[in-house]
């Protein structure tokens, strides 16, 4: 059986508190995401004062459910997309598409003409032949040369798929004007759930120095940056406050000319923290490992980033025994990988008892498939107060 390395933090709270997810059980069912539309503004609100002049987009891929779109829309965030889809999720919702930027750097075709009908005309590419796929488009789009800053010390290197060298950029550039097509700017992804602002602040700095050696060389200036997402969020680790991470990128980019626009992606960072799952146990067996537990939802559904996003999310579960044994949490489908935590300390449980995932906003429900056709978790988008 594949093991899930990283092992959750497990809190372990009286039987009484957990009348409050049982009541929500009780009205809208088991399995159940409840992501809390009043912490996702408070996200959007502290990243927006610890990057002061930065344009929020949203990254749409962390977090595609309607509500959650409705929620950011409603106090003015910006969109990241990058499908068709996620365009016709934003058509849905009615939000205008001067809002809007392309960020995928490997497009088809139709994945160019559906954003332009919708009205998005800002693009990412990284390569010469993604380049070369504008030329038909040139009168009707600007483009965001994506620059490669690998970073071993993030969980999720984004660098490793896409972006082009700092050494590339001069070319590219060059053929992008011989095309008629014009650079507007760069943008990057340092990584994501990197605890240290270091390779954010490398790259803010050697791409201002990219586009500031243009502008002296070239008629068309760049003036625009995109500092992509990443910012971290607290899973098993104690990540820094929002203002502590982004100071040193405050001030590096207080050091740009007055006239860049600078823009960011955050994704994980403002819908991680705003989801609880809400779980049932389903079936136990004592194993020659321990007590294992079968909940109605795993690794195919809201904790498909235990495999796909290396995320250790928070989990609690209800008792007033002070009793503990080793214990495993496992999904509900036939498959071995299934499995949330392995050689945990639980106190005993009962079939029906409550277990509660938490900072599960982020690559949950996104992620989630129809393996075995288990019906994914119900998903409710409300207003909690903090």
């Amino acid at each position: 059986m594949a093991s899930i390395q990283t092992p959750p933090p497990v809190a372990i709270k009286q039987a009484a508190d957990a009348v409050f997810y049982r009541t929500l059980v009780q009205e809208h069912g088991s399995p159940l995401l409840v992501l809390n539309a009043n912490v996702i503004n408070n996200q959007y609100r502290a990243l927006t004062a610890a990057l002061p002049g930065v344009a929020l987009y949203f990254a749409i891929k962390a977090n595609p459910y309607p509500g959650v779109i409705q929620t950011l829309a409603d106090i003015g965030c910006n969109f990241d997309i990058a499908t068709s889809g996620e365009i016709k999720l934003l058509q849905a919702a009615k939000v205008e598409s001067t809002r809007c930027i392309h960020t995928h750097p490997i497009k088809r075709d139709q994945d160019i003409r559906d954003a332009l009908r919708f009205g998005c005309t800002t693009f990412v590419v990284d390569n010469l032949q993604e380049i070369e796929k504008f030329i038909p488009y040139r009168a009707r789009v600007g483009l965001l040369l994506r620059v490669s800053f690998p970073n071993p010390a993030s969980p999720v290197d984004l660098s490793k798929k896409f972006g082009c060298t700092p050494n590339q950029v001069d070319e590219l550039v060059q053929r992008s004007q011989q095309h008629g097509l014009h650079i507007k700017g760069l943008s990057f992804h340092a990584g994501s759930q990197c605890l240290s602002p270091h390779n954010h602040l490398l790259a803010i700095e050697s791409c201002a120095q990219l586009m500031a050696d243009h502008n002296q060389r070239y008629e068309r200036p760049m003036s625009i940056l995109d500092i992509g997402g990443g910012f971290p969020v607290n899973y098993d680790v104690n990540a820094p406050a929002i203002d502590e991470f982004c100071r040193p990128l405050r001030k590096a980019l207080a050091q740009l000319p007055p006239h860049f626009s600078v823009l960011a992606e955050p994704g994980r960072y403002l819908v991680a923290e705003a989801g609880t799952a809400i779980c049932s146990i389903i079936g136990q067996a004592p194993r020659s490992n321990g007590q294992w537990y079968y909940l109605d939802n795993g690794v195919y559904d809201l904790f498909s980033g235990r495999i796909y996003d290396h995320a250790a999310y928070p989990i609690t579960v209800f008792s007033g025994c002070s009793e503990r044994q080793s214990a495993t949490l496992a999904g509900p489908t036939c498959d071995s990988i299934d499995v949330i935590a392995e050689d945990i300390a639980l106190p005993p449980l009962a079939i029906g008892d409550i277990v509660v995932g938490t900072m599960m906003g982020a690559y949950t429900n996104a992620s989630a498939t129809d393996f075995n056709l288990f019906p994914r978790a119900k998903v409710i988008c409300t207003n909690i107060p903090a």
